[in-house]
């Protein structure tokens, strides 16, 4: 299993959110490069970012800022937040970025998905956000027609090779992930799946690797001292 250490980014800054919301917002440094060389530095195989200012506006707003965290992290880094055309998923890759991250996209226009999985391959992943089951979109502020697991399947029937689960009422509150809706999400989908919200401990982690998840995106526990990145990367192992 992939430990994916989290960072978020919102006006150019680290920072984590609660449940997804803006108005409960912490701060965790103002340099995002040097956040990447530290995770890198204890281990870290692989970045999850996240353009929070892009996810809102459905167009990627924080660029400049995580191509210089991939110039200083020499591991790949993927990328999600308002990424909604072909365009703008070229942009993004030709930053030295490894995989981008396509969510609401994916629910409004699946023929994007279609032509992003026909021209990039592995280098698109589907955000699978869900809140009671259902597919959430545009910074997790409305809710689709799609269950998750639903949409998993109409995604890998496009091509997907990997997806990321995240059950938003765990987000950011350290309370332990979703484990059933996951095993569900892994069983039913057929494709990679990475957990993301509520890992909080080290058991969490070892709960996340005894169902047999591929990798597990971890942020608020890394950045309270919750979760020891080093330790949690050998309980992957």
């Amino acid at each position: 299993m992939i430990i994916y250490p989290a960072v978020d980014i919102k006006d150019g800054k680290c920072v984590r959110l609660s449940q997804g919301r803006f108005n409960q917002m912490t701060v965790y440094s103002d340099n995002p490069a040097d956040m990447a060389s530290k995770w890198q530095a204890e281990g870290a195989e692989y970045l999850h970012v996240v353009d929070l200012d892009g996810a809102r506006t459905g167009e990627p707003a924080n660029i400049g800022v995580i191509s210089e965290m991939a110039s200083a992290a020499a591991i790949p880094v993927q990328v999600g937040g308002g990424i909604r055309s072909i365009e703008t998923i070229e942009k993004i890759l030709s930053k030295g970025i490894s995989r981008v991250i396509l969510g609401t996209s994916a629910v409004r226009n699946p023929e994007l998905v279609k032509n992003a999985v026909n021209t990039f391959g592995n280098a698109i992943v589907i955000g699978i956000d869900a809140i009671n089951g259902m597919v959430a979109i545009e910074g997790w502020e409305k809710t689709s027609e799609f269950t998750a697991v639903e949409f998993a399947k109409r995604m890998a029937g496009l091509g997907v090779k990997t997806i990321i689960y995240t059950d938003i009422s765990k987000d950011g509150m350290l309370s332990g992930p979703n484990l059933n809706a996951m095993s569900e999400m892994l069983r039913e989908s057929g494709i990679e799946v990475i957990a993301s919200g509520g890992v909080g401990s080290l058991k969490d982690i070892e709960d996340l690797r005894n169902i047999g998840m591929p990798g597990a995106i971890v942020g608020k526990a890394l950045y309270t001292g919750n979760v020891d990145l080093k330790r949690a990367i050998e309980l992957a192992k």
